[in-house]
């Protein structure tokens, strides 16, 4: 039987309802049609603006205070507010994009817009755009393999996929493997993004002459890595 250690490493990013609102009344509203869509990227500082409300609803930065206009939020969090001395939507927590949504390459969080005197509700809604913050990650650093010597070339023994909660041009891309002269990578694409490497012996293994092997297996994403060992 012929030992050899495959380690395993992974490539790091360069990087950088909590309240429904139910209204039954007699009184009449308006609800617009038109939807308001602000696009962010997750992980959007504390008090970055999303954009100006009052402008885009077409009111006064001035009236918007005496109107008493608010957000409802049915995400079950809080995430934005509204700044009334000016009109801007703000971020007001910490957003999670993987927790929110999961490996979903859409993700938005719908909102309202409440303006009372008179009462008026607007549809609105923050696309959250996944950013690179996650590295590709293996279980275990090191896996250890006992191939016989009378191995055939061509056989294939599979290995451990990584993990990257990250979605799109930021998920998990490929692998690459160590040179070497005995050994070669194929990566299987099983569907759903996920893509399971495969070790594929090319050359007979000569135990007399080598006895065992140390490869480095890497996955990398889909952007400007630094190396993490």
């Amino acid at each position: 039987m012929r030992k050899f250690t495959l380690k395993e490493r992974s490539h790091l990013s360069d990087r950088r309802g909590q309240v429904l609102w139910l209204f039954s009344c007699f009184l009449s509203w308006n609800t617009t049609g038109a939807q308001i869509r602000y696009t962010v990227p997750e992980e959007f500082s504390v008090g970055s603006v999303v954009g100006n409300i009052a402008k885009d609803l077409n009111l006064d930065v001035a009236e918007i205070s005496d109107r008493k206009l608010r957000i409802a939020s049915v995400a079950g969090k809080q995430y934005f507010s509204v700044n009334l001395g000016k009109g801007d939507l703000v971020v007001s927590d910490r957003i999670d994009r993987d927790s929110l949504c999961g490996q979903s390459i859409s993700c938005l969080l719908p909102l309202e817009v409440i303006v009372e005197n008179p009462l008026m509700l607007h549809r609105m809604e923050v696309e959250m755009k996944d950013i690179n913050d996650n590295a590709p990650q293996f279980q275990s650093t090191e896996r250890t393999l006992k191939i016989a010597e009378s191995t055939a070339p061509g056989m294939r023994f599979s290995l451990e996929s990584a993990q990257d909660p990250d979605v799109g041009d930021n998920s998990l891309k490929y692998y690459t493997l160590s040179k070497n002269e005995h050994f070669r990578l194929k990566v299987q694409d099983i569907g759903d993004g996920r893509k399971v490497p495969e070790l594929v012996l090319v050359k007979a293994l000569d135990r007399e002459n080598k006895a065992a092997y140390q490869l480095l297996l890497t996955a990398l994403d889909g952007t400007s890595q630094i190396t993490r060992r």
